[in-house]
């Protein structure tokens, strides 16, 4: 009788898959925390001798989506996919409004919250998230999901309420500045959980990838975002002020540049290793951007904050371990319906 033996992995394939992670990994963290450090530096440090701050969000959104639609139209084209959109042009509008006011909050939040407390209160998006599905998706959860989402909530929470004693925000130095912050980041939350919400119903009710969901939403966002700073009078103001200060201009740039590598990263790591690996690789980068902030821009972390810190990203790495069966990655001729988990918003 014959009896066929299935050879071992060879060391090629392994150093292979090692090579590939560490691609992933270098990739996303950097990209990530590139962009995370930039956004606060924009934000919240004065450019010139004058000390003057950038106020202009809107601006930085629109330079981040033009960015992103001009890289994702030559992807389609080269690629030879069509451009054509899959959904009625307003739907992807519905998911770049959204997408817009989210980024906004983002942005405007970091002048009145520091990174490592806007970063950490990202970690309760879970809940919007559970909140939108079960109203646009009619999602089930289960006892765990709540649990841990409230575990998360519980540190966030603690990490905004206690903050350093030195942390100040450089528009306001009253308490009302962390009421506006922790406000405009609840804007952000919800903003957010609706968007990813909506794509996923986008992405289930069309045959619809990736690229072509971002092109024709981030082009939504660029003609919005450019139409706001005409009818706010801030267009000339955000130009006049980057031409001034070509550091600005520089970041600025930079900004946008790694907000469109990220992209790549993240469908590139959700196609070969799957979500649950891209999910602990985004909580780690999280982490890794708070401790960088802290050390970079001299956060100091209160008792009350680290101890929310460590219920936070030990209630996530718990719940990514704990999962009963980790998602395996598809083979690539599946490659349309990897994209279709690959979020748009990613790096907001």
């Amino acid at each position: 009788m014959d009896v066929t033996m299935t050879d071992p992995p060879s060391l090629d394939a392994k150093d292979n898959k090692f090579l590939k992670a560490t691609f992933s990994v270098v990739g996303i963290m950097s990209t990530l925390v590139i962009y995370g450090v930039l956004q606060e530096k924009i934000m919240r440090v004065p450019y010139g001798p004058n000390h003057e701050f950038f106020k202009h969000s809107l601006f930085l959104v629109f330079c981040n989506r033009i960015t992103t639609s001009a890289v994702s139209a030559v992807i389609l084209l080269t690629s030879k996919k069509a451009l054509d959109p899959v959904a009625p042009i307003y739907k992807y509008g519905v998911v770049s409004i959204s997408n817009i006011l989210t980024t906004t909050c983002q942005y405007e939040a970091l002048k009145y919250v520091s990174f490592p407390v806007q970063t950490l209160a990202k970690c309760a998006k879970m809940i919007p998230v559970m909140i939108w599905g079960t109203i646009i998706m009619q999602k089930k959860y289960k006892g765990p999901d709540y649990f841990f989402a409230l575990l998360v909530t519980l540190g966030c929470s603690l990490f905004i309420l206690f903050p350093g004693a030195s942390e100040l925000s450089p528009y306001r130095k009253e308490r009302e500045s962390t009421v506006w912050g922790v406000s405009l980041m609840i804007g952000y939350l919800g903003f957010d959980g609706f968007t990813s919400t909506f794509q996923d119903k986008l992405f289930k009710g069309y045959d619809m990838g990736i690229y072509n969901q971002i092109f024709y939403t981030t082009l939504c966002s660029c003609i919005l975002s450019l139409t706001g700073l005409i009818l706010q009078g801030n267009l000339l103001m955000a130009i006049d002020f980057v031409s001034r200060h070509k550091d600005c201009f520089f970041d600025i740039a930079l900004l946008s540049t790694v907000a469109t590598a990220s992209q790549f990263f993240i469908s590139y790591t959700i196609r070969t290793f799957g979500a649950l690996t891209f999910a602990t690789i985004m909580t780690t980068r999280q982490l890794v951007s708070i401790l960088l902030s802290c050390v970079w821009f001299a956060h100091p972390l209160s008792v009350e904050q680290f101890i929310g810190a460590v219920i936070v990203f030990g209630s996530l790495y718990a719940k990514s371990f704990l999962k009963r069966k980790p998602e395996k990655p598809l083979p690539t001729s599946h490659k349309s319906d990897v994209e279709a988990t690959v979020p748009l918003k990613a790096v907001a």
